[in-house]
């Protein structure tokens, strides 16, 4: 597929979801489905937290047009190579979606959440989508996984799931950090001829765009739990079906880079809460959105600095794909140390003040 194609991905996802999310804020207000300012609140007025549906509603009519071209037009043969893995993607990506929305209307427990969430990866997996092998970074060749490969794909999954969920605190951050991500996935899927995870990640950064005229900040809607927890299964499933397909590439190292900032957000704060005796599910204000607004920095700023550090880690995941193998764990943890020493300089591992159960779609809710 060409560079063209892949682009008009992008601008039917961003136009459909750019011209869904204004509905979706009117229907949000219309049925009082509004997040008022206080407490952990970063926003200082009414903002509607349904805009997970217009981002779907945009990737989906993305990937509609890309099955329409390959059925009356000859667009490639996606739908036709990778069909019943796509099937079992979409599914999952309806039952996370339908979770989400469930808590964004009326919260639910933690633990029926979770319960969601496993239900939701475990329909890619049971329709072939699974982490079967991992490279050697030691010496090259493949890892067979064999039957330890479903757990490792459910907790991939639900992981990445709830990775982005946790940083999706400020304006624009989540839907900005999974374009990053989405872009760096779709180059190299697209080189290693992987095209369902290129054509999925086409849809997700146009359908991240188009939400973000409305959420970037100051912010009249909100992706709440329904985006960022779809946007955090996509991004799961895009490294299944690209980057960990090829031995090229096939480590779980890359896309560990690529998410990066997401990733060390969550393992910082499962560390600062076990330090500091408290349960890692209980939410507080220590994340690094946090900790760079009370250093004095803009909403936006503070922003801006996480997409460029996401940016960063991301294009060192890109170039682990020309890293000799040998190499690859090495440049991983120089990449890491260096995000640990940022982390720790902005104190992510120190106590944090927590809160009540006021709640919002750009906050913190724990895990």
């Amino acid at each position: 597929m060409s560079v063209r194609h892949y682009l008009g991905l992008v601008a039917i996802a961003f136009s459909v979801t750019y011209a869904l999310t204004p509905l979706v804020r009117g229907l949000s207000a219309r049925l009082g489905l509004l997040d008022a300012p206080g407490g952990r609140r970063v926003h200082t007025r009414e903002v509607s937290r349904l805009g997970g549906a217009a981002i779907f509603g945009g990737f989906c009519a993305a990937m509609t047009v890309q099955y329409l071209g390959e059925r009356f037009a000859g667009w490639g043969a996606v739908f036709a190579r990778d069909g019943w893995p796509l099937a079992g993607t979409f599914a999952g990506m309806i039952v996370i979606m339908a979770v989400g929305l469930w808590d964004d209307v009326r919260p639910i427990p933690p633990g029926v959440k979770l319960a969601g969430q496993i239900v939701a990866a475990s329909l890619p997996l049971a329709a072939g989508l699974r982490v079967d092998y991992v490279g050697n970074p030691f010496g090259g060749g493949l890892i067979q996984l064999g039957l330890l490969g479903i757990p490792v794909t459910l907790a991939w999954i639900v992981g990445f799931t709830n990775v982005i969920n946790l940083i999706d605190g400020l304006d624009g951050l989540a839907a900005g950090v999974t374009a990053i991500a989405a872009l760096s996935f779709l180059v190299l899927a697209a080189q290693m001829n992987q095209l369902a995870a290129a054509v999925l990640a086409a849809a997700l950064i146009g359908a991240c765009i188009g939400f973000l005229r409305y959420n970037f900040h100051p912010a009249s809607i909100h992706m709440g739990d329904s985006g960022a927890m779809f946007l955090g299964f996509t991004l799961s499933t895009l490294a299944l079906q690209g980057v960990m397909k090829s031995v090229a590439a096939i480590t779980l190292l890359v896309p560990l880079l690529v998410i990066g900032v997401p990733v060390f957000d969550t393992l910082s704060a499962i560390i600062r809460r076990t330090r500091h005796g408290r349960p890692i599910q209980e939410a507080d204000d220590g994340h690094i959105h946090h900790r760079l607004l009370r250093r004095g920095l803009s909403h936006r700023q503070t922003v801006l600095v996480i997409y460029v550090w996401s940016a960063a880690l991301a294009a060192g995941g890109y170039s682990m794909r020309f890293v000799p193998s040998a190499f690859k764990v090495g440049v991983f943890v120089v990449l890491a140390a260096l995000s640990a020493l940022m982390a720790s300089r902005l104190g992510l591992f120190d106590a944090a003040r927590v809160h009540g159960d006021d709640r919002s779609s750009e906050v913190d809710e724990g895990f």
